[in-house]
């Protein structure tokens, strides 16, 4: 059997990019950094894709810069041809994006009610 799933958390780096099509699909994209320590440390940046968001997601994105998101979606591999040659890029297709409150840091339980 083939699983294609990837769950992960970080920041969202910079404003949402919200696009809408002539056909009506909307997207919003995300650039969100997950930081790493094991094996060694680095700061990746994922760009994230959620298709026809809803009201709730549309709603979230005003303030969304430097806050934690969690994702869960699928890795796709998008390929196009340009003035260098054929080029390729990695992006998770998101089917559900969770923007945290600002209290939640990770690593770190929120003070209980």
């Amino acid at each position: 059997m083939d699983l294609n799933l990837v769950v992960l958390a970080g920041t969202i780096s910079t404003e949402p990019d919200v696009r809408t099509f002539t056909s009506g699909s909307t997207l919003i994209r995300y650039l969100v950094t997950v930081r790493t320590t094991e094996p060694r440390r680095r700061v990746d940046v994922v760009p994230v894709t959620l298709w026809d968001p809803g009201p709730d997601d549309l709603a979230a994105i005003g303030d969304a810069r430097g806050r934690g998101v969690w994702v869960a979606g699928a890795i796709q591999r998008r390929f196009w041809s340009g003035d260098d040659g054929r080029a390729s890029r990695i992006e998770v297709i998101a089917h559900e994006v969770r923007i945290r409150d600002d209290a939640v840091v990770m690593g770190e339980q929120p003070e209980p009610a």
